[in-house]
């Protein structure tokens, strides 16, 4: 069975569903249309006892692999929140229940992450059962950048970071600064599992259309011991943040006193606290009460709590903006549509923003019986 939509390549092999994602224009950024198909694929599989496992790649302008996914379509969030496109409202329902889908997902998905791998190509790689990346990965969850926060599960996932190198307080400096994790630093971060070399992606690859698997446990087992060299010098090498004081730091209580502490003149407080002063003040202190209270939930809670979150980024009724005005969409606006780098936050001061600006955004605006993600468990 091959099913191929425009941007979603799909494909059973054996015993094996292969996806590629093939939109590599726009670094296989995620649509509408492309949420939908993996939800269709995906669903279809889970309930074909001849699919035993699952496994997804990108593409780029060359060919298969060389980037994930690096997100979600941007572009198009900006036109339909001026536009009054209600399909924006569809697309985050229908990408967090994707989330949880992979996360929950009954054999075996295993992601290939080479390339970038950001936002809401975490979100349809962090759920995987085998996590695997190269030495060209660059992931992370930059979304604050654009005056969002880190959706897609990040709640849920960025706040049990827990690899072999990893700060307790991990979660918040990623979602709070973006920091981009190259290679192998994801292994240290307990973002990924396991590492290869790019240029054995095409081999593997074969490999696993080739052979008659009698399991997924199998493919996973298989896909381990390829990597196990590459891994092994992956966890050997020290990490970036290695002598950083991300706990000391993004440990502390507010936005406010994590700024108050990046004032030394440190390279690493120097380089992180203009890292900071990019994002939105008020989205990264919203990010920071979402990585506390996501820390305590279910996915299933947290992706409530998302869904909740970013209906408000686009209408915050309660400062009064909507469209134009919200963070979010001076955000990309500034990033992807002008391209002038020059966003204009409000506040734009982390000291000018107060509880009452950032708790409403985690009051739902629906009732438990009528939430867009109430089917989840």
């Amino acid at each position: 069975m091959s099913t191929y939509t425009i941007d979603v390549h799909a494909e059973r092999v054996g015993h094996l569903g292969l996806i590629t994602l093939n939109r590599p224009r726009a670094l296989n950024a995620l649509s509408l249309a492309m949420v939908r198909e993996l939800n269709h694929v995906l669903q279809q599989w889970q309930d074909d006892a001849q699919v035993r496992a699952v496994v997804v790649r990108g593409s780029n302008k060359e060919g298969p692999f060389g980037a994930f996914c690096a997100g979600g379509d941007i572009r198009y969030f900006h036109q339909a929140a001026l536009g009054g496109d209600v399909t924006l409202e569809d697309f985050f329902t229908e990408e967090y229940s994707l989330n949880h889908l992979i996360q929950n997902y009954p054999k075996p998905y295993i992601a290939l992450m080479d390339g970038i791998v950001m936002g809401g190509g975490m979100g349809i790689s962090q759920g995987a059962a085998l996590r695997v990346v190269t030495e060209r990965t660059k992931m992370a969850m930059p979304e604050t950048h654009i005056g969002l926060f880190p959706d897609v599960g990040g709640g849920y996932f960025l706040s049990r970071c827990s690899g072999p190198a990893c700060p307790a307080h991990m979660g918040e400096y990623l979602a709070l600064t973006g920091h981009v994790l190259r290679g192998g630093e994801s292994l240290h971060a307990g973002l990924a599992d396991v590492c290869v070399d790019s240029s054995t992606l095409p081999a593997l690859w074969e490999g696993l259309r080739q052979q008659d698997w009698a399991s997924g446990g199998a493919v996973v087992a298989w896909l381990r011991e390829q990597s196990q060299a590459n891994t092994a010098h992956a966890l050997a090498a020290t990490p970036a943040w290695d002598s950083a004081p991300i706990d000391e730091v993004f440990g502390l209580a507010s936005v406010a006193a994590i700024e108050q502490a990046l004032q030394g003149s440190d390279e690493w407080s120097v380089h992180t606290l203009k890292a900071l002063h990019h994002q939105s003040p008020l989205m990264l202190c919203v990010t920071l009460e979402q990585i506390r209270r996501g820390r305590h939930m279910t996915l299933a809670e947290d992706l409530r709590m998302e869904r909740d979150l970013v209906r408000h980024c686009f209408q915050t009724d309660h400062l009064s903006r909507r469209g134009v005005s919200s963070e979010t969409v001076e955000g990309i606006r500034a990033l992807a549509v002008d391209k002038d780098h020059a966003p204009k936050w409000q506040p734009a001061r982390i000291a000018d923003v107060t509880p009452e600006m950032v708790l409403p955004f985690f009051e739902s605006p629906w009732p438990a019986s009528a939430h867009p993600l109430r089917h989840l468990s």
